[in-house]
């Protein structure tokens, strides 16, 4: 398979997530991921999107989102123009202490962490913050099958 590019630029409102999670589910499942794998990537996007309307920035912008493909994997690129964050502060909290707090939200960067397979953020402050999540097509030199996560 050569690289393939699709990409989205939508207004960051919450209108717009569900139209983000059929252009990542149909895409992911175009390209032959399991059920269960196209609804962890679907619930990742979700996340990370929501994220970006609900932090990233102070009036509705943009939220621009490139699925790339090749022979081996799907990435995904999220990025906005927002505020930026550090997301060494979220990673490195105290979970337990965290969840005994019982405070609400906060999860969001843990679960896109458990979802995929590769997950990395870069953040320049009022400048781009990207996210980019990756899940394989192949694990151990096999192709993934529905009973493997």
């Amino acid at each position: 398979m050569n690289k393939e590019k699709y990409q989205l630029k939508i207004p960051s409102k919450t209108d717009n997530l569900e139209l983000i999670r059929t252009f990542v589910s149909r895409i992911s499942e175009m390209v032959g991921f399991t059920d269960d794998d196209v609804y962890k990537i679907e619930l990742a996007v979700d996340e990370a999107c929501a994220n970006v309307i609900k932090h990233a920035y102070k009036k509705e912008e943009e939220i621009n989102l490139v699925i790339e493909l090749d022979y081996k994997k799907l990435t995904i690129i999220i990025s906005d123009q927002g505020i930026g964050f550090d997301v060494n502060k979220i990673l490195n909290r105290d979970i337990k202490n965290y969840l005994a707090q019982m405070k609400v939200g906060g999860l969001g960067i843990h679960l896109i962490h458990a979802l995929m397979d590769e997950v990395e953020f870069r953040s320049e402050p009022g400048r781009k913050t990207e996210v980019k999540m990756v899940k394989y097509f192949v694990k151990d030199g096999k192709i993934k099958k529905s009973s493997e996560s």
